[in-house]
């Protein structure tokens, strides 16, 4: 029998949108796009880069209640607000995931507020750390 477990993590916005932060649905993790905002505090930085590092701990918090990790990843989707932080962002992001190597979308459409500066959104795949994982390179 499939095995679905919804994580919340008393965000009002979950709330108010009736979402969850995690859905995992047996192995399969969906992480709803997640800010940087800090679940204890409530805050927001202001430095791009410092909202970056905060949303990889949520996410990495989120992954944890499941039995998960960032290096179960597979897919992430990047929302960058400004066009302009791409790079220092992907950078960041690059550094985050590197040896994981998940698929990956940057795109940087209008956020739901200009204090958001970056959102991410990831897929995991509980195991993927410890898979046989083949690598091609076309190049």
């Amino acid at each position: 029998m499939t095995t679905i477990t919804k994580v919340k993590t008393g965000s009002k916005f979950e709330e108010i949108g009736s979402y969850s932060r995690l859905v995992a649905v047996d192995n399969w993790i969906f992480v709803s796009n997640t800010a940087g905002r800090n679940p204890d505090t409530k805050e927001i930085p202001t430095d791009v880069i410092e909202q970056t590092e905060q949303v990889f701990r949520n996410i990495e918090s989120a992954l944890k209640a499941v039995d998960a990790s960032l290096e179960d990843v597979v897919m992430s989707r990047v929302f960058i607000q400004d066009p302009a932080d791409t790079h220092k962002v992907m950078e960041y992001v690059g550094s985050r995931f590197h040896g994981i190597d998940p698929a990956t979308t940057v795109t940087c459409p209008p956020l739901g507020s200009n204090t958001y500066k970056v959102e991410l959104e990831v897929t995991a795949y509980r195991g993927a750390a410890s898979a046989n994982v083949q690598k091609i390179n076309l190049a």
